[in-house]
């Protein structure tokens, strides 16, 4: 029987199976990569008896892989809050799914397991900018102000880590990241003792500078299109850069446009008023997402119109 343990690179997915191994640890082969690299069961060929667990990645974007898992025998464990299509049930598969546009995978284990590392949920919820869910979390843990803001960060550097077009554009390789958490019961030590967080925060104000300086390429009273210019750069910061728009301006929706590799990625927000949109809007090009934050992989340069009339469609002006 081997064990693998399949996660998303950005804090959400970190701080999720921070928790699970830190209540139940174990030595697993680890399958993760960027944010955007979702289709990760396809990397395996699993045996019988094998067991995955897999974290913060789409079922729906995985479910051929998943199927040939569970027939070749492997049981699956699956926490997630994206879009799932049409799950199967199968004896071999234990699902823990959640679309409410409020919670996050690491809150799902979080809830799973009754609380045992809130702290680290919280990181993760942090991290996936739900701010109101993370501080909803946190409340019965009784932080001091500094305290929760230093969450707040780790859990903010933790994802920004995750965007890039290949891990080698990344700080840090998400599994060296894990192997670097483990252990720690308490994010605040982590943060207090590891160099990896100060690392993070001071290239991700700089990247975060740079992006703001960048004139949107639209600006109206219902939302916000920015587009990067190709570089290594932009790529790290193009979430953070989302996630800073639409937390300054909450009643618009924001879509930040990168190069990547003849095309664009997109990452887009619903307005944090209403919360819902962005993932249909996604889907309607190849993407996915969840309802308040969503993303397209792959979009061809003289489509960026359509998702402009998209957002205008959906949110107006």
């Amino acid at each position: 029987m081997r064990v693998y343990d399949i996660f998303n690179g950005d804090a959400d997915g970190l701080c999720a199976l921070q928790q699970l191994r830190l209540w139940q640890p174990c030595e697993a082969t680890l399958i993760t990569g960027t944010k955007r690299d979702v289709a990760l069961l396809q990397r395996l060929q699993p045996a019988p008896d094998d067991r995955l667990t897999v974290l913060d990645i789409s079922l729906h974007a995985n479910a051929a892989a998943l199927l040939a898992a569970l027939q070749a025998g492997a049981r699956v464990e699956w926490f997630d809050h994206h879009f799932a299509g049409d799950p199967p049930d199968h004896p071999r598969l234990t699902r823990h799914l959640d679309f409410a546009p409020d919670i996050c995978t690491a809150l799902i284990v979080d809830r799973h397991l009754g609380g045992a590392h809130r702290a680290w949920a919280v990181t993760g919820a942090f991290g996936d900018a739900m701010i109101h869910s993370a501080r909803a979390a946190a409340a019965c843990l009784n932080m001091a102000p500094a305290a929760l803001a230093a969450l707040r960060s780790l859990g903010e550097c933790l994802n920004y880590n995750a965007y890039g077009a290949r891990v080698e554009e990344l700080l840090f390789h998400p599994a060296e990241l894990h192997q670097r958490m483990r252990g720690f019961a308490d994010p605040l030590a982590f943060a207090a003792s590891d160099g990896a967080l100060p690392r993070l925060e001071q290239a991700r104000g700089e990247d975060l500078a740079r992006a703001l300086a960048v004139a949107p390429l639209l600006d109206s009273a219902a939302a916000v299109a920015v587009v990067l210019p190709d570089a290594p750069w932009s790529r790290r910061v193009s979430g953070t850069l989302a996630n800073h728009l639409a937390t300054a301006r909450p009643r618009r929706a924001h879509a930040v446009f990168t190069p990547q590799e003849g095309a664009y990625t997109v990452s887009l927000r619903a307005p944090r008023s209403h919360g819902v949109g962005a993932e249909r809007i996604a889907r309607g090009f190849g993407g996915g997402g969840r309802a308040a934050a969503a993303g397209i992989n792959g979009l061809p340069e003289a489509d960026i119109a359509r998702v402009l009339a998209a957002l205008r469609e959906a949110y107006g002006g």
